[in-house]
């Protein structure tokens, strides 16, 4: 498959930046929502002089999150102007304006300053950039030496997955461009990251595969959504989640420090 990176982008935006993608994945649009998000933030070491980047962010909830646990000030950055208003809206409401900002930006371009964060965030996010190689450069250069990077990403082995899961709405969905875990962190390992730990959350994918399809069929029963969208959602899980079932597709995290 030969898509071009502009193409994914757009539809990534319109995607994620859309009233359905709450609705289906609800505030956080990862697996193992915040609590998956905790276990990530706790290898951060921050503290409250820290400056953290959630790079990704979508509507701000993991940043949220993350300035409470911690203290810091952090920076949310995220291609969807309106992942952006409505994360801004929502730091506003939890009286952490102060401390969260947040910022139009392309994960493989930030628009920070080099050496410029203590510490990064960045979930389900990975697999949807067309240029994986430049946004981890992007993620080294704006960290401090000595810096970690908190990454959860959907992982796959690509070519056992079927046809169905490799098309422009797989990707968008996190699928067609996952990776295998280890090439993750080779990945990283090769733009001044010392990888720290892997770790697999499989089940917590199946989780949110379950509450999709539950709300798919709510949408469905309320007329919200035709037959034929349901028809397509419904197809797409199912092959997902047998694709769990066989080990070509998961979840994962990994925890690098900037070297």
């Amino acid at each position: 498959m030969s898509l071009a990176a502009e193409e994914i982008k757009t539809c990534c935006v319109a995607a994620y930046g859309s009233p359905a993608a709450r609705v289906l994945l609800g505030d956080s649009f990862h697996p193992g929502g915040l609590n998956l998000t905790r276990q990530l933030i706790r290898p951060l070491a921050l503290g409250c002089r820290s400056v953290a980047v959630d790079v990704a962010c979508g509507p701000g909830r993991s940043s949220l999150e993350l300035a409470r646990e911690t203290g810091c000030t952090v920076i949310g950055v995220d291609l969807s102007a309106a992942n952006v208003a409505e994360a801004q809206r929502a730091a506003e409401v939890a009286g952490l304006a102060d401390r969260l900002s947040f910022l139009v930006g392309d994960a493989e371009a930030l628009p920070l300053e080099a050496a410029s964060a203590d510490g990064a965030l960045s979930e389900c996010a990975l697999c949807t950039f067309p240029d994986k190689r430049a946004a981890v450069r992007e993620l080294a250069r704006v960290l401090k030496p000595g810096a970690r990077l908190a990454l959860s990403d959907m992982t796959a082995d690509v070519a056992r997955l079927p046809d169905e899961l490799r098309t422009l709405q797989a990707w968008v969905a996190c699928i067609a461009d996952a990776r295998p875990l280890d090439e993750i962190a080779e990945l990283l390992g090769g733009e001044d990251f010392v990888v720290e730990s892997l770790d697999r959350h499989d089940n917590a994918l199946v989780q949110l595969l379950d509450r999709v399809e539950a709300r798919l069929k709510v949408l469905a029963m309320t007329a919200a959504m035709s037959s034929g969208d349901l028809e397509r959602g419904s197809s797409l899980i199912a092959l997902a989640r047998d694709a769990v079932a066989a080990g070509t597709l998961g979840y994962g995290s990994v925890i690098a420090r900037r070297s």
